[in-house]
């Protein structure tokens, strides 16, 4: 038994050894400090969404009208797919948004910050955290992989992503990470306005992530997508700005269907009124056919 129980021991004691080797082959100050709570900023560093909620292109105004707004560089096919979407979301409707019915936003649209980020890097991964239930994470790949080979058979509403850091500053750590992004599903759009990503999912998404030179604070994901439903590729930038407390961080968990009242049935969204009816979201709205139904006469 004694024997038995060294044998034992030894092992954990080689285990222990093993995990401390590979936590001392992980060197963190080779890598920017990106710990703790990020949310959205404005381009002033003020944690909001803007007038007209959030939207993909901080630097300009929502969709309030066919005239003013984001200006996408659409191609003429998908501007006319984005204006339809628009004019039945100012009628009561829903346009292509697919969020209404609890499905993952997609990359590129998760990166708009709809909710607080958390950051954990490792040498094989950099993990972007959500509070949201349909998202949960993002894995940045950054130990050298190349895209599988199954990835348009099994494509992703947040898709495969393969990173890359870099010392850009030339101080012997690293300051950026580059990333490029494939493989993804959708239906996606961009932010609440339905700003429409191609049917193709072909869509490249490349990211440059970089702590802000003058605050450390403050975190820049300049984001480029390149899509066949635009006339050119897409850059935005996103800020985001480190939670400053002197107390513990509590993380929410929101779940998205949760008090959700939207109902799609075939073609058209519906709404579900607090007493429970079955209520129209638009104007003189078809009601759902109820061929399954008995009808009664009332």
């Amino acid at each position: 038994m004694r024997f038995r129980n060294s044998i034992g021991a030894t092992a954990i004691v080689v285990a222990l050894m093993m995990t401390v080797g590979g936590a001392a082959a992980f060197d963190e100050t080779k890598y920017p400090d990106l710990k703790g709570q990020w949310r959205r900023a404005s381009n002033r560093g003020l944690l909001a969404g803007g007038a007209g909620g959030l939207r993909w292109d901080d630097s300009k105004p929502p969709a309030l009208t066919l005239s003013l707004g984001q200006e996408p560089p659409l191609t003429p096919e998908y501007q006319a797919i984005y204006e339809a979407n628009l004019a039945d979301m100012a009628q009561g409707g829903q346009g292509i948004d697919p969020t209404y019915a609890c499905i993952s936003p997609g990359m590129p649209r998760v990166m708009i910050g709809y909710s607080s980020l958390e950051f954990a890097v490792t040498p094989q991964t950099t993990y972007v955290l959500f509070e949201r239930d349909h998202d949960f994470y993002r894995r940045i790949y950054t130990d050298g992989r190349d895209f599988p080979a199954s990835m348009a058979a099994q494509p992703k509403f947040l898709g495969y992503s393969i990173g890359k850091w870099l010392d850009e500053s030339g101080r012997g750590r690293f300051d950026t990470l580059e990333v490029e992004t494939r493989g993804l599903k959708g239906p996606r759009v961009y932010d609440a306005t339905g700003i429409p990503l191609h049917a193709d999912n072909e869509t490249i998404v490349k990211e440059r992530i970089y702590l802000d030179k003058a605050n450390p604070n403050l975190l820049h994901d300049d984001i480029t997508t390149i899509d066949h439903a635009l006339t050119r590729p897409w850059l935005v930038s996103k800020i985001f700005q480190r939670v400053a407390s002197d107390k513990p961080i509590w993380w929410d968990h929101s779940v998205c269907g949760e008090g959700n009242a939207h109902i799609g049935i075939g073609s058209e969204v519906y709404y579900l009124s607090a007493e429970g009816m079955l209520m129209p979201a638009k104007k003189n709205q078809t009601p759902p056919d109820l061929r399954y139904f008995k009808q009664y006469d009332r």
